[in-house]
């Protein structure tokens, strides 16, 4: 099966469902109308259907290396990266006054699909640059965006992110880097750092770190951190790579998946940096990047979870097993029921983490061009819906699609199981799934829940003529209400829950909008609202059970 970009169902989705127009009506980014989206939708899916699918395999199967202190890529990874850079598609979200395209995130995001589908492994590389182009817009001094915003968004350079450290994981407030003054204004930036996505490679000219570090005096916790730029060759007077700086790759972490990915253990002694933004501000400059960074996290989720899905309806159109129940004699096992149920979920699911994921951008971009309170409030609280969603989507559905293959799915050529392997890690890095419900019932319901109500009156409205929506959609109406009265620990022990019922009650709100426009819609839509969505009165239930319960048994003593 050859992977084939979904450009009609995302253009359906954001002419139809999303109103993606409201995008192109804003001044910001009146440039991105229908006829230019659709250009280059159709040129992002030719570049990953005949360049990039084909070094899926290549990356599971010869994983990059380290040799003699450098990083050598997967066969083929030099070039697609090329192509990804000479085609401006790690530049699409950026400011033009750099060179990138000014697109929307809503675009970019569709974009990244397409790319993550065809090669996961080689697609991170680029999602880190947007990610710290990003950050150094927001965040840098003028000197330092005029010298590293260029080469980022023409992909000359590459970025990374640094947080994690072997005894600072999410705790990220307990990282031991340091950072001390030169005398020219620069910093000597001390530490070990692990987990670095793509930290060192043979792609680019050089490689630029983000990298999380404390100064001397600085308070503890996060407030005492602060970010600077550590770039692997120290720009000469000219900008061009000059001296090596005082960094290495350690080690390359041997992995479940993402084998054609290089993570890194990375090195810093006393390596030149200058700071981002100001002193003890790092987290606040990080988060930009990291909020990028999630919804994009999502979109990798769902890209698996469509990659799973079309090459399980490909193998069970073709499968011939038993005596078909709809057409007698040897069927198909697509004619048998609980493969069709399978396939149902995997498409059903595939489309909801679509639909919010691209609702997500759609409000990123919608709050940037309008700086309305409302719009920022709704893009902040569906990015950890998309995040978690969208990467459980990935992986549950990726091994739904090694069930529907049968034995053969465990084998590896049939390529399933790297789908699997690769997918997992979506639910674990930039910030758990655990941690994106967390937030979600924390941070954004701190509002008094206006964000959340917003959401749901907007679902109250597609609800009118479902009994089955209304029904979910009460009860999580009433799952909103018992965690904004609920202490913080015992909203944290239903977090999971709370946040899939509103996945799912958003994903029968979304696909019943479809079906309005579109009658063939109208199974899936029906499907979801009485199966997966069937679920979300346990889930509320679950989630309003408080933590006692999870405390109660000694675990083990």
């Amino acid at each position: 099966m050859t992977y084939r970009a979904p450009i009609t169902e995302i253009r359906f989705l954001l002419d139809h469902v999303l109103d993606g127009a409201r995008v192109a009506a804003s001044d910001a980014f009146a440039e991105a109308d229908a006829e230019t989206c659709a250009a280059i939708l159709a040129e992002a899916a030719k570049l990953a259907e005949t360049q990039l699918a084909p070094l899926n395999t290549v990356g599971d199967l010869h994983p990059a290396r380290l040799e003699n202190g450098i990083v050598r890529t997967s066969p083929g990874f030099p070039e697609g990266y090329k192509a990804i850079a000479e085609g401006g598609w790690i530049g699409m979200a950026a400011d033009t006054e750099f060179g990138g395209m000014g697109m929307p995130m809503v675009l970019t995001s569709a974009v990244n699909e397409l790319l993550a589908s065809a090669c996961l492994s080689l697609s991170l590389n680029p999602l880190m640059c947007q990610g710290q182009i990003e950050a150094i817009t927001a965040h840098a001094s003028d000197a330092l965006r005029a010298l590293y915003l260029p080469k980022l968004i023409s992909g000359e350079w590459s970025g990374t992110m640094n947080l994690t450290e072997p005894q600072a994981g999410s705790d990220v407030g307990a990282l031991s880097s340091k950072a001390e003054a030169n005398d020219d204004g620069s910093f000597a930036i001390t530490g070990q750092k692990i987990f670095i996505s793509w930290g060192d490679h043979d792609c680019a000219g050089n490689i630029v770190h983000l990298v999380l570090a404390r100064l001397p005096d600085a308070p503890g916790g996060t407030k005492g951190i602060s970010l600077f730029i550590v770039p692997k060759f120290i720009p000469d007077a000219s900008g061009k790579p000059g001296a090596a700086n005082s960094l290495r790759v350690v080690s390359l972490e041997h992995k479940m998946g993402l084998h054609g990915s290089p993570t890194a253990v990375m090195s810093y002694e006393g390596a030149t940096g200058w700071m981002v933004g100001a002193p003890g501000g790092g987290m606040a400059a990080m988060f930009t990047m990291m909020n990028n960074a999630r919804l994009g996290v999502g979109i990798q989720g769902l890209s698996q979870a469509e990659l799973a899905l079309q090459k399980a309806l490909a193998f069970a159109a073709e499968r011939k097993q038993g005596r078909s129940p709809i057409r007698g004699g040897t069927g198909m096992i697509l004619d048998h029921a609980d493969v069709r149920r399978n396939l149902m979920v995997m498409k059903s699911q595939t489309q909801v983490a679509r639909a919010i994921c691209l609702d997500c951008a759609i409000s990123l971009d919608l709050a940037h061009a309008q700086s309305d309170p409302a719009m920022i409030a709704r893009a902040a609280f569906l990015t950890p819906i998309a995040k978690a969603f969208g990467t459980d989507t990935g992986a549950e559905v990726a091994s739904l699609g090694i069930q529907v293959h049968g034995g053969m799915g465990y084998i590896e050529e049939t390529g399933v199981a790297q789908i699997y392997r690769d997918a997992r890690i979506t639910a674990i890095y930039e910030g758990t799934n655990g941690i994106q419900a967390m937030d979600l019932v924390g941070r954004k319901l701190a509002d008094g829940g206006a964000a959340a109500r917003a959401l749901l009156d907007e679902i109250a409205q597609t609800a009118k003529n479902a009994p089955e929506l209304a029904a979910a959609h009460q009860a999580l109406v009433a799952a909103t209400d018992w965690m904004l009265g609920a202490e913080m620990n015992d909203r944290a022990a239903g977090a999971q829950p709370y946040l899939r019922a509103f996945a799912l009650v958003l994903g029968g709100h979304y696909l019943l909008k479809g079906a309005a426009i579109d009658d063939s819609r109208k199974p899936l839509a029906d499907f979801h609202l009485r199966q997966p969505m069937a679920a979300v009165a346990g889930l509320c239930a679950a989630a309003c059970q408080g933590a006692a319960p999870l405390y109660a048994d000694a675990l083990g003593s």
